[in-house]
């Protein structure tokens, strides 16, 4: 897995207290990033998080937030800018999931789940442009959903399709928008990762992606060998085919 030196950088992984998001920051802290675990309501599993992330040698703080709501993420980042200083990457990872067929969805999930997954990422990238373009440096990975990038729907779950739709098509606006501002923006994008409840046995190779299989194109995006790269968007789901 390669390791970008990230030693001096600040990391912000959206929903990092727990399953996929703490890996990610786990793994980020790792390459020598001070970092912020983020958390709505797990606030002691951020505390537990941060703490192993300081066994790795960086600094690390929790910060609470309601991603959907403009003014919390101001707020969040105003703590994180105290406690370590201006954000450098962001992994945009929290989103919401009702496995529902759609007309079965209440109205107040169908809002949680596109403004988490889809207005929680628009906030949280508008707020940490501003410093990255005062210091021509930044790095943006969103998390989208495999075959998101070929329009896939299904009746069961429509508003995360719809959300990670937009993920993908917020990726590439923002990549051309920032591409003379030394930033880049770029997507991964897991079928299902290895903390499913899915029965895994006929997904490819067998198996769910790993932690590490996720990590390992997030961390090439914030390596100094991707530098050049934005807008793209890469799928981690073994090789799989979508049923046409």
């Amino acid at each position: 897995m390669a390791t970008p030196d990230l030693n001096g950088r600040t990391a912000l992984v959206t929903g990092s207290a727990t399953r996929v998001g703490r890996e990610l920051l786990l793994r980020i802290a790792d390459c020598g990033a001070d970092v912020a675990v983020h958390y709505r309501s797990s606030e002691a599993e951020a505390a537990a998080t941060a703490q192993e992330a300081r066994e790795a040698g960086v600094e690390a703080t929790t910060v609470q937030a309601d991603i959907t709501d403009p003014e919390s993420v101001d707020t969040m980042f105003d703590n994180i800018e105290s406690d370590l200083g201006q954000v450098d990457v962001l992994v945009n990872n929290v989103g919401n999931f009702d496995a529902r067929h759609w007309e079965d969805i209440e109205w107040d999930a169908w809002r949680s789940v596109v403004e988490s997954t889809f207005y929680g990422t628009v906030l949280c990238s508008r707020r940490a442009l501003s410093g990255m373009r005062s210091q021509e440096w930044g790095r943006i990975v969103n998390i989208g959903f495999a075959d998101s990038d070929r329009m896939h729907a299904a009746p069961v779950n429509f508003p995360y399709f719809v959300a990670k739709t937009g993920v993908l098509m917020f990726t590439r606006m923002l990549a051309g928008d920032t591409q003379d501002d030394s930033i880049t923006v770029n997507a991964v994008s897991p079928f299902a990762v290895e903390n499913t409840v899915s029965d895994v046995s006929t997904f490819p190779r067998g198996r769910a992606a790993s932690f590490d299989d996720l990590a390992a194109p997030i961390l090439f995006f914030l390596s100094s060998e991707a530098g050049y790269i934005s807008g793209e968007n890469i799928s981690v789901d073994g090789g799989r085919l979508v049923e046409q």
